[in-house]
């Protein structure tokens, strides 16, 4: 789910960077959520600075990431498929962004949308679910409070919710249902207690749900499906 403000001027979507290059230049703190994000989306991030965080220090040592120990030079994008440049620097800012639209390259300059042919949205993960908000960069703030308020919609429960769904919708698959029925199951188990069940480790009371909701002999179990033990 992509929810965009204002006029459309990007085009939303969710790219796929697993084992892709990624370049991170700057190496301070804003630099440091950029590659992190980076990481947890299975990229290979190399960071051109002279100087690292801390945090990016131990991620070097661990070999987590490949640094460049020094100043940005041009030819560092070459075999990088997208570039995030975070520094204090308008000059160096426009000269990597120059660099990467010179290549091709998903570029993005930290807090300056015109030097930017991506942005980068504000996020809300809940286990498979992602929701990427944008204000196409006029408000990062508005972007966050939306987020905020979504984040307290949804538990992090939901993402167990989630997994349930699908494993329902897969064994579903090899019932005759029609899809008016599946949709009133899928929706009938989404309007349910069911983050409250899981948060309390309540595995009677989720089983019983599920049968009364299907009409169908499924448990956690035939499922597949781990939950946490009881919460008193």
């Amino acid at each position: 789910m992509v929810i965009i403000l204002n006029d459309m001027k990007f085009y939303p979507a969710f790219v796929n960077i697993k084992g892709r290059r990624c370049v991170v230049v700057g190496g301070g703190r804003v630099a440091e959520r950029k590659v992190l994000s980076l990481l947890q989306c299975g990229a290979e991030v190399a960071v051109v600075s002279p100087r690292l965080t801390e945090g990016l220090k131990a991620l070097k040592e661990e070999g987590a990431i490949e640094h460049i120990e020094r100043r940005y030079r041009s030819g560092d994008l070459e075999g990088a498929f997208l570039v995030i440049c975070a520094t204090d620097s308008q000059t160096l800012n426009r000269k990597v962004y120059s660099d990467a639209e010179d290549l091709g390259l998903l570029v993005n300059v930290v807090d300056t949308p015109e030097l930017c042919n991506f942005i980068v949205p504000s996020v809300v993960r809940r286990g498979d679910v992602t929701i990427a908000i944008s204000t196409s960069g006029r408000s990062p703030y508005t972007a966050r409070w939306l987020r905020e308020r979504i984040e307290g919609l949804l538990p992090e429960e939901f993402a167990k919710v989630v997994e349930i769904v699908g494993a329902v919708r897969k064994m579903m698959l090899k019932e005759k249902l029609n899809n008016d029925n599946k949709l009133r199951i899928f929706r009938l188990l989404l309007d349910s207690p069911l983050p409250d069940y899981i948060q309390r480790g309540d595995r009677r009371r989720i089983n019983a749900l599920l049968k009364e909701v299907t009409g169908l002999n499924i448990t956690l179990s035939k499922l597949g499906i781990k939950i946490g033990e009881r919460k008193p």
